[in-house]
């Protein structure tokens, strides 16, 4: 699973330095917010021809990691 995160790259020259797909200017944001909206990781693909599956799970991935540093605050 951790070779998945190697598809994410964070460079302050791309994006303002938000993590995105290697060799993309795809930020992880946008993934995840496409699959929180009910796109499947096939439409996504076919959306974003540039990108593969594994980009995709990658992304999630990373939003996964670190949510998992986040500390909880009470609304």
């Amino acid at each position: 699973m951790e070779k998945l995160l190697e598809r994410i790259i964070v460079d302050p020259n791309i994006l303002a330095g938000k993590p995105v797909i290697k060799g993309t200017r795809i930020p992880v944001y946008l993934i995840v917010e496409l699959m929180a909206a009910g796109t499947n990781a096939n439409e996504v693909v076919k959306e974003y021809p540039e990108l593969q599956e594994d980009d995709v799970k990658a992304a999630l991935l990373y939003a996964s990691r670190l949510l998992e540093r986040e500390i909880t605050i009470a609304l």
